[in-house]
């Protein structure tokens, strides 16, 4: 089992709420663009400007998503973890 893969997948929903976050902070800034991201083949982060002006509606439902994103690592990491702890028992 590879942790890489979980930990780059936390590194791709950190960088969709960092976007997020952006967008949400410059709600009010006038002539700002939000930027629509989204995480493409092998979590890479696709972005681009929209054009418009940030869409909250939309910005608070991706955040739900990207948290559920984060949520759905934790298992597998504690699992990797839970498995090196046990292999280092083994050995000792």
């Amino acid at each position: 089992m590879n942790i890489s893969n979980n930990v780059n997948s936390l590194i791709a929903h950190q960088t969709l709420m960092d976007i997020n976050a952006n967008n949400v902070a410059n709600v009010n800034t006038e002539n700002f663009n939000a930027t629509d991201a989204k995480i493409v083949d092998k979590l890479e982060i696709s972005s681009r400007d929209t054009q418009k002006p940030t869409d909250l509606t939309k910005e608070l439902t991706d955040q739900i998503v990207i948290e559920e994103g984060f949520k759905a690592q934790i298992p597998a990491i504690k699992t990797q973890d839970e498995m090196t702890k046990t292999l280092l028992d083994i050995k000792a």
